[in-house]
């Protein structure tokens, strides 16, 4: 099948032109001047199907590089499937996925990574790849972690808070740190300081403050910058490459600024949740239904920080000064009822997440519409960088010849109302409830394939298929 995009802007990392996209089978064929004479013929009398762009962008499908379908947490799981979040993430323009396998202490690696593959194998609507939560740092993981390259698992991830759970100390911090500098494996870090934020959150809740709201009391902005800082000085010291994850406090960015200035391999990632909502607003909210347990729905860790603090603002700043490179979900949804409801006598038990898989592409749009961003940095942020950074580019996060045809026809004079009665994902309330986007999807393709068009959409269980990836190709 031959497809022809013609009539769109085309929006690239570096730039933007007046261009047509030949599309032929999976990969781009051509990115060609408008009416183009240059295979001498008339290309849209000898393609299969035309899409009209004009007045759109055609941009390289995004990239959300953190994800948690179906992750066990806090007694339940996340409500999304791969089927249905991969399937949310299409309507979204989100053309592939890198979610997270898990190894806990006392498991193997390789069955983690064997227990992913099944739940996602045959049921993905786009692309996906894992990255290895490494839960349990002992002489056998770090053995497997020999082999995850081969696998094309070429990042994994630890954890400095959920001790019990994910927690590693600084000792297994430092040996998986030198296999990653042994290995090129991007080491990314939850950077929290989990022993003692389990100590205030337990003082908070002895003196009763158990509304969701104490949750970004006790998981304070100090807890992140001394997790961040104390992370980047073991990553200098073994020689391994650092990526952070869900970077939410301004002081943690500015270490991660400073570690950047001194030429260190040093990245970090913020979510659409650190841009827009905050600690007040949203985990301090009131409702008829729920009560102070209104803002259990903004529970995720690290926790929307206070507004009045600037926090928003300077995540916004980082993103344009490129000390944060990219911009992710951590898209790990829990319904109110019968879920995030388990810690509604106490904020610990509340599961941790927010469900974005489909409106990053929007809300990071709209930061455009807003002069947050450029146009050229929106695409950047969300399909070139996470590419670069985990060994996808060429074949991901680009329209040019060879790269694989995930594209998104995007209207900048569309509309986008957010709201749970209409969005895609396996959850009964939406995080972004009332959000208005100028701007919509209109057409997602997938490897060569119309997935969503028209407002429908028109792909089938299983069109996604498994990446495997190279080494990060954003290394200094």
């Amino acid at each position: 099948m031959k497809t022809l995009i013609t009539g769109g802007t085309v929006v690239t990392a570096t730039g933007s032109s007046l261009a047509d996209v030949l599309v032929d089978g999976e990969t781009i064929a051509a990115v060609l001047a408008p009416g183009s004479a240059l295979l001498g013929f008339d290309i849209a009398a000898n393609v299969d199907t035309v899409i009209d762009a004009t007045g759109k962008y055609v941009i390289p499908g995004g990239i959300d590089a953190h994800t948690h379908m179906e992750l066990p947490f806090g007694g339940t799981n996340a409500s999304d499937t791969f089927e249905t979040g991969t399937r949310a993430a299409a309507w979204g323009g989100t053309t592939t996925i890198v979610d997270f396998a898990v190894q806990k202490t006392g498991e193997r690696v390789q069955d983690g990574l064997a227990a992913w593959h099944e739940k996602a194998a045959g049921t993905c609507a786009i692309d996906y790849g894992f990255h290895q939560i490494i839960g349990g740092v002992d002489d056998a993981s770090l053995r497997a972690m020999d082999s995850l390259v081969d696998e094309g698992i070429t990042s994994f991830k630890l954890f400095m808070a959920y001790p019990g759970v994910f927690y590693s100390d600084d000792g297994q911090i430092l040996r998986a740190m030198q296999k990653s500098a042994e290995t090129g494996l991007l080491t990314m870090m939850h950077a929290e300081n989990g022993p003692a934020i389990d100590v205030l959150a337990a003082q908070l809740a002895e003196a009763g403050k158990i509304a969701p709201y104490y949750h970004g009391i006790a998981r304070a902005w100090q807890m992140e910058e001394e997790a961040t800082h104390r992370a980047i000085m073991l990553a200098n010291l073994t020689g391994a490459p650092l990526y952070v994850v869900h970077v939410s406090a301004k002081q943690a960015v500015d270490q991660l600024a400073w570690a950047r200035d001194q030429g260190w391999n040093v990245f970090g990632e913020t979510c659409p949740q650190y841009l827009y909502l905050s600690l007040e607003e949203q985990l301090g909210a009131f409702s008829e239904e729920w009560g102070q347990f209104e803002g259990a729905k903004w529970v995720c860790s690290t926790p929307l920080r206070s507004r009045a603090e600037g926090h928003q603002h300077h995540m916004w700043q980082a993103l344009r000064t490129n000390d944060v490179q990219m911009v992710s979900t951590d898209h790990c949804p829990f319904c109110m009822k019968g879920q995030k409801e388990l810690g509604r006598n106490d904020f610990r038990a509340i599961p941790n997440g927010i469900g974005s898989v489909e409106h990053r592409m929007d809300l990071m749009y709209q930061g455009v519409v807003t002069g947050e961003l450029t146009l050229e940095r929106w695409v950047e942020l969300t399909s070139t960088t996470p590419a670069r950074m985990f060994g996808m580019y060429g074949r991901k996060g680009v329209i040019q010849p060879g790269a694989d045809a995930d594209i998104v026809v995007y209207d900048p004079n569309g509309r986008t109302t957010i709201s749970a009665a209409s969005h895609h994902m396996n959850m009964d309330h939406s995080a972004w409830e009332g959000f208005q986007i100028d701007g919509h999807v209109d057409t997602v393709l997938s490897r060569g394939r119309v997935i969503v068009d028209d407002g429908a959409y028109r792909g089938t269980k299983g069109d996604g298929r498994f990446v495997k990836r190279g080494l990060s190709q954003y290394l200094i």
